[in-house]
């Protein structure tokens, strides 16, 4: 009896598992046919098909890798960067050692704009495989829109040992280079992408003209330029350059032939006006040609009358009026500059200097004051500064006057008297009867005989 017992046990559980096993062949059978229906619904364009199969395969499998780096390609490819970005991570973690995944999670990133994530999936990848060009470009390119230069040099590099023929890193090298000021180097780059770049391609020509620009070669720029104009001829903008780049090399003649020959082409382009008026008005103030000037003032209202006319050519046009000696349409177009996005900042100080002139004190200083806010570090910022003080002090603002002068002096403007004088006064009126003896004494020590600030550190009392 015992012994029927134990052989029917054991049939039921040769049956179970030859279920099981069944089962199991079915289910396997079932995942591979729907990852076949993703792969051809991909090979006809039908990528929502594709991501309905997929994801049938991850529900019959969730733990397989391929699934989710399929459907992880897929939302890739369609622009779904959070859906492919899930897809990828959960592959990673299935296959942490996956060098398709690892790229994939890279690429993703930095189309998420993500670069420093994106740096550190490529750094995993060329740890792994250390002869990957497209890799170590990729990698070179991440840590240069990371703001990396300097690390970006040496992946790209790499690249260029592996294969000395991938263009996209020539040039990528070149704008790093250029960037650090490696002038030379970044023209040898450069110049070989341009080489390289199959027609119609202009980034490198672009970038060359720029180095060459740099480097103070006029000549070889302007041809970049002329060359680009003459591979694309329907833009404006490539005429535009040429004619600019002619005038910085001091060809101003050839720069108005180019700059009004564009006009006759683009009547309707409010940036080749802009230029022409640029240039008149240089030459107008190089040689105080008056014919120049009113040049300027026509065809710059030409481009500010445009309602997409730039912050730029506005300042430039109230730059021109104040020259041809009419202050309050310099000022109406200089008020529509620095209302007009975005904000040439130098529309600030030309407009400071016409309200002054005008009894504006309080909007002078508005207007130094965002114009120092626009600038931040990028220049000097001494002389503004100072200004700033000077009309806080007519405004009756001396705390605020003392802040600006320290800057001035902060900004690298020299402590001279005259300043000295300024901030101490200004401390003095603001209350601050400590600061202003030391800015005195710091005066007094420099020159001990210098009798406005001994008769200023008399008034103030001690």
């Amino acid at each position: 009896m015992r012994r029927t017992l134990i052989v029917v046990v054991l049939v039921a559980l040769v049956g179970v598992a030859g279920a099981l096993a069944v089962g199991s062949l079915a289910n396997e059978r079932e995942f591979d046919r729907q990852i076949a229906a993703g792969d051809s619904a991909l090979l006809a364009e039908r990528q929502f098909e594709a991501i309905e199969a997929y994801s049938g395969a991850i529900a019959l499998r969730p733990d397989s890798m391929l699934a989710h780096y399929k459907r992880g390609s897929v939302y890739q490819s369609q622009r779904e960067l959070d859906a492919a970005l899930r897809d990828f991570r959960t592959a990673a973690d299935l296959d942490p050692s996956s060098l398709r995944v690892m790229e994939s999670l890279g690429d993703v990133n930095v189309a998420m704009g993500r670069h420093e994530r994106a740096v550190e999936r490529y750094e995993a990848f060329v740890a792994l495989d250390d002869r990957n060009a497209r890799v170590f470009y990729k990698l070179g390119l991440a840590r240069y829109r990371a703001n990396r230069g300097n690390a970006a040099l040496q992946p790209l590099q790499q690249a260029l040992q592996i294969d000395p023929t991938m263009t996209e890193a020539h040039y990528v090298r070149g704008l790093v280079q250029r960037d650090l000021n490696q002038l030379p180097a970044a023209r040898k780059s450069l110049e070989e992408a341009a080489r390289r770049a199959p027609a119609g391609q202009t980034a490198a020509r672009e970038a060359l003209a720029d180095v060459y620009g740099f480097e103070g070669d006029h000549g070889k720029a302007i041809n970049q330029l002329e060359a680009l104009a003459a591979l694309e001829p329907s833009r404006a903008d490539r005429a535009v350059a040429v004619g600019l780049a002619q005038a910085r090399a001091g060809r101003e003649d050839a720069a108005v032939i180019t700059l009004s020959r564009a006009a006759e082409r683009f009547p309707d382009e409010p940036i080749v006006y802009a230029a022409l008026g640029h240039v008149w008005l240089a030459e107008a103030q190089r040689r105080g040609d008056r014919v120049a000037l009113m040049k300027a003032v026509e065809a710059l209202t030409l481009a500010a009358a445009r309602s997409d006319a730039t912050s730029e050519a506005l300042t430039e046009l109230g730059r021109a009026l104040v020259l041809s000696g009419d202050r309050p349409a310099a000022e109406r177009a200089l008020r529509q500059a620095v209302d007009r996005l975005p904000v040439a900042a130098e529309a600030y100080r030309y407009l400071a200097d016409l309200t002054a002139r005008n009894g504006g004190i309080q909007d002078a200083r508005d207007a130094l004051v965002k114009y120092a806010t626009l600038i931040g570090d990028e220049k000097p910022l001494a002389a503004v500064a100072a200004q700033i003080g000077d009309y806080s002090v007519k405004l009756g603002d001396a705390a605020l006057a003392v802040r600006w002068f320290d800057r001035a002096i902060d900004e690298g403007a020299p402590p001279s008297t005259e300043l000295r004088l300024r901030l101490a006064e200004a401390a003095w009126r603001a209350g601050d009867i400590v600061r202003a003896h030391q800015v005195l004494d710091e005066g007094l020590a420099a020159e001990p005989d210098n009798r406005p600030l001994q008769q200023l550190r008399r008034r103030i009392p001690p």
